[in-house]
This record gives C-alpha cells, structure tokens and sequence, in this order.
C-alpha cells in the first residue's frame, strides 16, 4: 500500500478528491488543510504528500520545507504538488523544496494516480502542461536579497523597517526598491508587489 496525504485548503476539493483516491486498491490516503499538514505528516508518516500549491496564508506561498523535515529514524515523504502554469514562481519553489512530482490542477485525475505511484518509487513525473510554466520559472528576475525586501514590503513595512530588519542602510533597501520596480516592469512598488504575487515569486 501507498499511504497518501493530500494536502488542500479547499475543504469540498481536499475531501473530493480524498475520496476518489480511495477507490484505487493501493492507495491508503488521509487529507488535512495546509496549517495542520505538517503535524498530520508526522502522525501519518505518509509515503507521498500531495500538495496543493494554493496556500490561503503568507501571500499564497506554501510551507512546502515543512512537508519534508527530516527526523531521525524516518524518510521524508516524496512531494507532488498540484500546480498551475500561471504561477511559475510556484512551479520553481516547489522545484527548490524538492518535489518530485508536478501535476496539473486542470488535467486529467487518472494523471494524479499515475504520479502517485511513480512518485512513490522515488521517480519524477511532469505533466507535459507544466512545460511552459518551468519556462517562466526559469526566468524568475528578483535575487533572494530582493525578494526579502519585496516580502517585508508587502506586509507593510516602511523603509526604514525593512532596513532594520536586514540590517541595511536606508540608501540599500530604496535601490533595491527601485531595481524591483525596474526588474517587474511595475509603476511603483504596489505594482509590484501585485505582480510579484500574480507570479507566486512572492
């Protein structure tokens, strides 16, 4: 048996599709939302997450790392992740946090079992679909240092909390303002913050 955690903020979609994953003869699957995944990881011990990169916190970036944390005595889970083309920023954290498996959200359900059990023999498995996305993730502008600035930012943060914050002069953080703004091809810096997030690079 393959045991599986599907991962979903969405309570009609998570439960759904639970449930028809359960009709496959060896599939064992659970499901949780995002803010009680990583405590359901470590009861299930689950052989395959598969994660729903729409997250209802933190700017719609999900905890992926969280979903892997490594414990003495146990293997992380294998991550698949339900994703779009839209976002590439998405598409290229998922890829950093180690995700085996990317299947489209808009595809067919047959491809999900498909990754399920190729992910589960730790193989990568990509829907063609996704191709153009990691086209556009590859093409990610901002460097980490930016996305930091752009991050505090959009909470709110003011210049000179931002600076506090990383340890930067008032000078640094307003450059780095300003080659966000340029890098976007946003008008100001709630442009790009609105870009930023459209993208999932924030």
């Amino acid at each position: 048996m393959i045991r599986v955690l599907v991962v979903h903020d969405a309570c009609l979609v998570r439960s759904v599709l639970a449930e028809w994953l359960r009709r496959q003869p060896d599939l064992e699957v659970c499901d949780t939302p995002w803010r009680n995944a990583p405590a359901r990881v470590r009861s299930v011990r689950p052989d395959v997450c598969a994660a729903d990169l729409e997250y209802s916190d933190a700017y719609g970036i999900p905890p992926l790392g969280e979903l892997r944390t490594r414990e003495i005595g146990r293997t992380p889970p294998h991550l698949l992740v339900l994703a779009g083309a839209r976002r590439p920023g998405l598409l290229r954290r998922a890829l950093e946090a180690g995700a085996l498996g990317y299947v489209d959200k808009e595809g067919s359900p047959d491809n999900l079992v498909r990754a399920i059990r190729r992910v589960a023999q730790g193989e990568r498995f990509v829907d063609d679909s996704l191709g153009f996305g990691f086209l556009k993730a590859a093409e990610m502008p901002l460097t980490r240092r930016e996305l930091s600035v752009l991050s505090l930012a959009a909470e709110g943060a003011s210049v000179a909390e931002i600076a506090g914050s990383l340890h930067l002069s008032h000078g640094t953080v307003r450059n780095y303002m300003a080659a966000i703004t340029r890098k976007t091809g946003a008008r100001n810096r709630i442009d790009a913050i609105r870009i930023s997030q459209g993208e999932g690079w924030l």
